[in-house]
């Protein structure tokens, strides 16, 4: 992420407060620092509420529509002025907007020298210019914004219809823009965007300055379109990244934590997917897909290994009411040749493919996100294993987030238990990486996506 700059203390600033206390500097006796400074900070204090106080005014009197209900909320207090003075968070922005083409927007659609113009006229300090700056600022933020979050077609498929992302109104844009502590950390963050992101723009802004070979830029131009999809750090979420088999999760903007997870092969692929996790499943049964069932577990069977042995039970159908099936009773060679179906399960234990836990996010794609048995996987390279679902490295530590508390599976099979709060799932495909020196590189495209 973009690293936030605490701004340097200015000396001119320390010379005013000298001036405002009346005295001038000095050598400072034993136990008088704090009774002689308190006076100047005092003073520069109540200047400065003053000075926003004039500008809140200001801002009061000229903000209409949408914008004028946003500052209401806030007793129309800035968000780009601070001590009646514009500011860095209002560098950053016009930074933004003049790197525009990175984010595939033109900066000819912000008004970037009427903006310039806007801040130079309230350098002085006047309220009514400042102001002015300050709604001028907020309004192309919005427009920026709006403009990044602007979803692009790129496969992405939508279990949970209510997560599918519209271009935002602009009163939502800037209401969440006030709810972090510190605005200018928010800016300088970009944490309106999801970090993939804005690893991503750094990347091209890199790429862009030691040129670039066009195929490339399509490649990354795509990638930064499937990182558009995903929520800020703001917005409690989980993503995956089939491409890096890597999952974070976030909350009130930062991430709280991330893992190694092993995730679909070339020809079981991990879709492009969001859903919204509902259930965890402690101690669950593993529902062999019919495939396996009939190109592995037959063959197994038919080469002498038993059901027992392979710690899994033939149930008799696919309801609620199915009853287990003696393994002398099934057709084994029509099994093997596709000519019957045949439900299997795996019983739960330390040998169940699904672990101690699996949690679930409704959708047609038979995807969910679980424990796993089978550790060393998780330390390769290339974590391109699985049938599809989500394995991870730590189900235990991803339960407590979700849940609130640690999980205690018990003994008991099968335990649904309903998350706290159901929390989005984001499984995403992003190739683009920095590589030596943070210059910009391509993972293998194991899916073919890039194409």
């Amino acid at each position: 992420m973009l690293a936030v700059t605490a701004p340097a203390t200015s000396a001119t600033g320390a010379t005013k407060a000298k001036a405002v206390a009346g005295k001038a500097a000095k050598p400072k006796k034993a136990g008088t620092s704090v009774r002689k400074t308190a006076p100047a900070k005092a003073a520069r204090s109540a200047a400065e509420i003053a000075r926003d106080r004039a500008v809140a005014g200001a801002i009061h009197a000229s903000a209409d529509g949408w914008m004028a209900r946003v500052y209401a909320q806030r007793s129309y207090a800035p968000l780009w002025v601070s001590g009646g003075r514009i500011g860095p968070a209002a560098d950053r922005l016009i930074h933004y907007l003049g790197d525009a083409d990175l984010d595939n927007l033109k900066p000819s659609s912000y008004g970037i020298e009427k903006l310039r113009a806007r801040l130079d006229a309230a350098r002085g300090g006047d309220p009514a210019r400042v102001a002015a700056a300050e709604l001028a600022l907020s309004d192309a933020f919005v427009l920026y914004v709006r403009d990044q979050r602007k979803p692009r077609d790129v496969g992405m498929k939508w279990a949970d219809a209510a997560l599918k992302p519209k271009r935002p109104r602009p009163e939502a844009v800037l209401r969440a823009a006030t709810f972090p502590k510190s605005f200018t950390a928010y800016v300088e963050d970009m944490g309106w965007m999801s970090p993939r992101y804005v690893e991503l723009r750094q990347l091209s802004a890199q790429a862009r300055t030691g040129g670039i070979a066009t195929a490339a830029l399509g490649r990354l131009r795509l990638n930064l379109d499937r990182a558009r999809l995903l929520p800020g750090p703001w917005t409690r979420h989980v993503e995956v990244d089939a491409s890096s088999g890597r999952l974070w999760y976030y909350e009130a903007g930062a991430t709280r934590g991330t893992m190694r997870v092993v995730v679909g092969t070339r020809e079981t692929q991990t879709p492009m997917l969001a859903g919204t996790l509902q259930w965890a499943i402690l101690n669950p049964y593993w529902n062999v897909p019919d495939y396996l069932v009939r190109k592995n577990i037959a063959t197994k069977v038919l080469a002498g290994r038993t059901l027992a042995s392979l710690h899994m039970e033939a149930l008799s159908d696919w309801t609620a009411a199915a009853r287990p099936i003696p393994a002398s009773a099934i057709d084994w060679p029509a099994v093997a040749a596709g000519r019957r179906e045949l439900r299997l399960r795996e019983l739960p234990g330390p040998a169940n493919s699904m672990g101690k836990v699996k949690f679930l996010f409704p959708n047609d794609e038979g995807i969910y996100l679980h424990d796993t048995p089978n550790r060393p996987l998780l330390q390769k390279d290339d974590r391109h294993f699985s049938n599809g679902c989500i394995r991870l490295e730590d189900a235990a530590r991803l339960g407590r987030w979700l849940m609130g508390r640690p999980l205690n599976p018990g003994k008991k099979p099968e335990q649904a238990v309903a998350l706290t709060a159901p929390t989005p799932v984001y499984l995403t495909y992003l190739t683009a990486t920095g590589g030596a020196g943070r210059t910009l590189g391509f993972r293998d495209d194991v899916y073919g996506r890039d194409r």
